[in-house]
């Protein structure tokens, strides 16, 4: 008889809740951590969607990954003792979050005026 580990069990269990994981930088995350936790507010831009904090923002960026990733959960049974995990979600994109500067506002460019009807009729008008 073989006195080897089984190891732990794995099922399959998908809860169909689509997570997504959002990598954050360092300082947000302190941020999040400390006592006086921010508000935080998601708003639309022209090219992203930008997180903001009440001294920064962040553009998020959707990044596809090559590798998986498994979302496990805990799964014991109170009628088995062998313990188990559960797969509960296959992830195979995350969040970024980029420190997002607003763009600058450009004036439109003037029409220029150019032939002779503009020279002699266009100004009186």
């Amino acid at each position: 008889m073989s006195s080897q580990n089984k190891g732990i069990s794995l099922r399959h269990t998908p809860d169909n809740i689509g997570y997504r994981l959002i990598e954050i930088p360092a300082e947000l995350q302190e941020l999040l951590e400390s006592s006086t936790p921010p508000i935080l507010s998601i708003e639309a831009s022209d090219t992203a969607a930008v997180l903001r904090t009440p001294n920064k923002a962040y553009s998020l960026r959707q990044k596809n990954t090559s590798n998986a990733l498994m979302l496990l959960s805990p799964n014991n049974s109170p009628d088995s003792p062998e313990q188990t995990l559960a797969a509960i979600s296959t992830i195979h994109e995350t969040v970024e979050l980029e420190e997002y500067h607003e763009p600058e506002k450009k004036e439109a460019p003037k029409a220029k005026l150019s032939g002779k009807w503009h020279e002699r009729f266009g100004k009186a008008r």
